[in-house]
Parts: C-alpha cells; structure tokens; sequence
C-alpha cells in the first residue's frame, strides 16, 4: 500500500464514522476546533495527521482509534 492509498483509505474511515455520528464537516470540525477545510481535506486523503491528532479524533468521534486506522478493504 503506498501513501496516497494509506489517506485515501483512511480518509473513507473518518467520514464513515463522522456520517455514522450525524456530524456534518461543519459539525466536526467545530469539535475539533478546525477549519472545515481541514476536515475536508482529511476525508479525501489529501490531509496527513499525526497519530496524536488521530487518536484527538477517534475521541472526537467517540470510536476506538483501531477503527480509523482499519486499512482492510470494505
């Protein structure tokens, strides 16, 4: 897997946990006191976290950080 993949795949991860929350981009990145943008960014893989960002996120999102970091094809 090569790193573009690696975001793609977990950018799919975050949106489906944030649609599964009933949070909008708005909505989370209000929660995350972010812009947006940012949140955007992150879905389509063009935004790379740090591993203390992501595991801020999966607390965010109120899902263990393993589910974000899933990199199995669904």
């Amino acid at each position: 897997m090569d790193k573009k993949t690696l975001l793609k795949q977990f950018g799919k991860n975050v949106k489906i946990e944030r649609i599964k929350q009933n949070l909008t981009q708005e909505g989370l990145a209000e929660k995350m006191d972010v812009s947006q943008n940012y949140v955007a960014g992150i879905e389509c893989g063009r935004a790379n976290m740090s591993l203390g960002k992501i595991l801020e996120l999966s607390k965010f999102l109120n899902v263990d950080i393993n589910i974000l970091l899933d990199f199995t094809e669904k």
